[in-house]
């Protein structure tokens, strides 16, 4: 007596495993969507109240408030507070007797594994940049997010050259990060050691950052300095 032959399934259709790999990429973006739609005002409350909390911590102590200004074609224009900054906003901060005392900034560069992106103090009448609070990094624990923690780097924020030329159009002097322990001149970051990638990304970033902001808060200090004393009744 013969065995019967085993019966082999049918395969589908690629006309149908196409549909129905179509079908879950359908749902599966669909679901991605909703959660980011879901989440977006979330992310940028958080977003919003680390900025706040970066600001007091870069502005001057005397700093009793603050105004914030779009930067648009070299000029800069009052615009409220909560405008979401995508990366074009200038923050001045002000005394009780109204008088300019301290600016912040924002600036990103791409680190060792994404972007890191921090707010900078700049002073405007000593041409330095004094402080700075990273506001996003994801670098190696231990190693990139030494920037935050590492007092030899952070002691290059004292007073960090960042003057802009006669003409008003460019830093004086590129600001760049040097290899650890041959930094010359007060527009060099001494890097950190074993955390070069992170040191350079700080480095282009403010370089970045101070050759589209500086010269053009040197441009508008007047408007800067008088802003406050102008929204008093």
């Amino acid at each position: 007596m013969s065995t019967p032959e085993p019966q082999i399934p049918e395969l589908p259709s690629s006309l149908s495993l196409i549909q129905k790999l179509g079908a879950v990429a359908l749902i599966s973006g669909l679901l991605v969507a909703l959660v980011y739609e879901y989440t977006k005002p979330m992310i940028a409350d958080n977003q919003r109240v680390a900025l706040e909390g970066a600001l007091f911590k870069v502005l001057p102590t005397s700093a009793s408030s603050r105004l914030t200004f779009r930067l648009e074609n070299s000029q800069l224009s009052p615009v409220p507070d909560d405008t979401p900054n995508d990366g074009n906003l200038v923050y001045a901060g002000y005394d009780k007797d109204h008088k300019l005392v301290g600016i912040a900034l924002t600036a990103a560069a791409q680190g060792y594994q994404d972007m890191v992106k921090i707010l900078y103090a700049y002073d405007p009448y000593h041409s330095c940049i004094k402080d700075f609070v990273v506001l996003k990094s994801t670098e190696t624990p231990g190693f990139g997010d030494k920037i935050a923690t590492d007092e030899s780097f952070l002691k290059n924020f004292e007073c960090l050259d960042a003057r802009v030329n006669e003409e008003q159009s460019a830093l004086a002097q590129a600001i760049r990060t040097v290899r650890h322990g041959t930094k010359k001149n007060p527009w060099e970051i001494d890097a950190i050691a074993g955390a070069t990638i992170t040191s350079n990304a700080v480095g282009r970033m403010l370089d970045k950052s101070g050759q589209l902001f500086h010269p053009a808060i040197a441009q508008n200090l007047n408007l800067l300095e008088n802003a406050q004393r102008a929204t008093q009744p």
